[in-house]
């Protein structure tokens, strides 16, 4: 955001400046005109098809040919109204505050607010958007905006008894929106005269208005069930463990007509906690994988296959380079990165946006999502060579089992489609948890992933291991069950089972010589993208908890930085990575190298 003078306000070139000037933002994106990242291409790419697909009437209304096939419309003056409102609002920091200077909107931010205020639903005129995800880095303005549109949602929406709420983890957070939207409402009296906007004392203090007990206010941890926000604001959402906040805010929006939750965020560390599903979520939306109607997400990061040491990356990640953060500035930060791996983490997530995994992770977690295909199912490989890796931890912990597939071992179409894209093994995993150990306050991303199917919940305190037993057996039925490759702690009276059933067992001890090869050979797999998979959110957020440092004879094995980051599908991964490496070891050297001719 720039700034102009009090009473000085740009000569408009139409009615609907605003939308204009986001309407060419995306076109300058989808150009290139503009310098962005997929996510922000996808976006814009999503605003311009709706266009297409929507017919806009008379004032915005939907038009006479509007169809059912799309049922919205953009409406160009409820977008223009908003964007207008804040930039009657002041800046609140820094040299602009000190000229009282009054905010004015890049492009990029008409963009992200035309797209949330102005597209409606054609059955009743109501806002289409009722939950927005925005990614932005540190510095580019985003807790200013997000307060500007709590202050709209407060006082200019015309939504009576208003209750809009600043959230985060702690009040510090809180206040990060919540403080320049009390500053902005104090220093504009020609607004709270207008609106009636009366400001609390007091260190909770809030603003209210006593017309009608419209209120806007901090909110730290799990808001009370009794509140009903017409706009919840939840600050850096990377910081949230769990998604009681979001969830509880969302629930109390139900007798709003046209309720907004703003979740505005970096880039963070924790991939199992819910801003990095919900980013998931936006991502799936924005390629079409899994449409949202009702909701808006756009992420300002890096592209991964960009380099992160250049100027590009920094372009991608700061939609406001240069403007309300200085270039100069983010290229000395990304200079002390290069020349301190100690700050590479902090650097990314904060001003590129892109999540980093565990202090001295062992797999590039970047390049196993980027192998993912969704559409892949363990169904594709009935009647396949399979070898598994079970590891079964403890009876109150996670139990892992692993199928790993050798593609050229496969005779089957899928297993054909692979190799000719490069793939070399094909992996799933199932994960089993006891439903006390998932109903714990602190395990609030087992839940979420056993409502998504990613983890079975066996009945009481313990794993039922005759549950594991039988779908074992189940297996030998389905595939070729090669080998079942297990660490004998836990599990000797289950393996004695399975192996008076028939099963062959194969005990892979827990050692180093047992596991520093097949680890190193996944790692090498990851980085060449050959390891086909089915986007598995439990193995990824394990496989992101894997750290090693070779020792002095570069020999690796897999641990934790913490007790509850689990790593168990990736221990049993490697344990079947062993059992298929020894038919390149059994191999003579004639089919290792071929014969050669003298």
């Amino acid at each position: 955001m720039l700034g102009y003078p009090p009473g000085v306000i740009p000569k408009a070139v139409s009615a609907w400046t605003h939308v204009e000037k986001g309407t060419q933002y995306a076109h300058d994106v989808l150009s290139g005109a503009v310098v962005a990242g997929k996510w922000v291409k996808l976006a814009c790419k999503r605003h311009l098809d709706d266009l297409d697909r929507a017919s806009i009437g008379h004032n915005g209304g939907p038009s006479l040919d509007e169809t059912d096939d799309f049922p919205y419309y953009f409406d160009p003056k409820a977008a223009e109204k908003v964007c207008n409102f804040i930039e009657l609002l002041p800046h609140t920091k820094g040299k602009w505050a000190a000229q009282r200077l009054k905010l004015i909107l890049e492009p990029w931010q008409c963009f992200k607010t035309m797209c949330i205020f102005g597209w409606k639903r054609a059955s009743d005129g109501l806002r289409r958007f009722r939950k927005a995800f925005v990614l932005e880095s540190r510095k580019n303005g985003k807790s200013a905006w997000a307060a500007g549109v709590g202050l709209y949602m407060f006082c200019a929406d015309n939504e009576f008894g208003a209750e809009v709420y600043s959230g985060a983890t702690n009040e510090k957070q809180a206040w990060e929106v919540f403080k320049p939207a009390r500053l902005m409402a104090k220093n504009s009296p020609a607004l709270t005269a207008y609106y009636g906007i009366e400001t609390g004392k007091g260190a909770g203090s809030n603003l209210y208005k006593m017309a009608d007990g419209a209120k806007f206010e901090t909110v730290v941890g799990k808001p009370g069930d009794g509140a009903s926000p017409s706009c919840a604001i939840t600050d850096e959402y990377h910081e949230h463990d769990t998604d009681a906040m979001v969830s509880t805010f969302e629930t109390g929006m139900g007798a709003r007509d046209q309720p907004l939750l703003l979740i505005i965020s970096t880039a963070g560390d924790n991939i199992a906690g819910p801003c990095y599903a919900m980013q998931q979520e936006v991502e799936k939306m924005l390629e079409g994988v899994v449409p949202n109607e009702e909701l808006f997400g756009i992420i300002y990061s890096a592209d991964p296959d960009v380099d992160w040491t250049s100027e590009l990356a920094l372009l991608q990640a700061n939609p406001n380079y240069d403007i309300s953060i200085r270039g100069e500035f983010l290229k000395s930060m990304q200079r002390d990165a290069i020349q301190n791996a100690r700050k590479v983490g902090a650097f990314k997530t904060k001003h590129l946006n892109l999540w980093v995994q565990a202090r001295d992770a062992y797999f590039n977690i970047q390049r196993w999502r980027e192998s993912a295909k969704p559409t892949l199912t363990l169904d594709m490989f009935y009647n396949q060579p399979v070898k598994i890796g079970l590891d079964l931890a403890s009876k109150v912990d996670i139990a892992a089992k692993e199928y790993l597939f050798r593609l050229d071992q496969c005779n089957c179409d899928i297993a054909k489609i692979l190799q000719d894209e490069g793939y070399k093994y094909a992996r799933f995993g199932r994960y089993y948890l006891p439903e006390k150990t998932i109903s714990l306050g602190e395990n609030e991303h087992y839940q979420g992933w056993v409502g998504d199917g990613w983890i079975t919940d066996t009945p009481g305190d313990m794993i039922d291991y005759v549950q594991i037993r039988d779908e074992i057996l189940d297996d030998r039925d389905l595939f070729q069950l090669e080998e079942l490759a297990f660490d004998q702690h836990q599990a000797r009276m289950m393996v004695s089972e399975l192996i008076a059933e028939g099963i062959p067992c194969v005990e892979v001890a827990p050692l180093v010589l047992n596991f520093s090869e097949p680890m190193k050979e996944i790692e090498g797999l990851i980085r060449s993208r050959a390891i086909a998979h089915d986007g598995d959110p439990v193995y990824t957020w394990m496989l992101s908890n894997v750290v090693s440092k070779p020792d002095r004879k570069d020999n690796v094995y897999p641990n934790k930085n913490r007790v509850e980051d689990k790593i168990d599908g990736p221990v049993a991964q490697i344990m079947a990575m062993a059992r298929w490496m020894l038919i390149e070891d059994n191999k003579s050297v004639y089919e290792k190298r071929g014969v050669l001719m003298v």
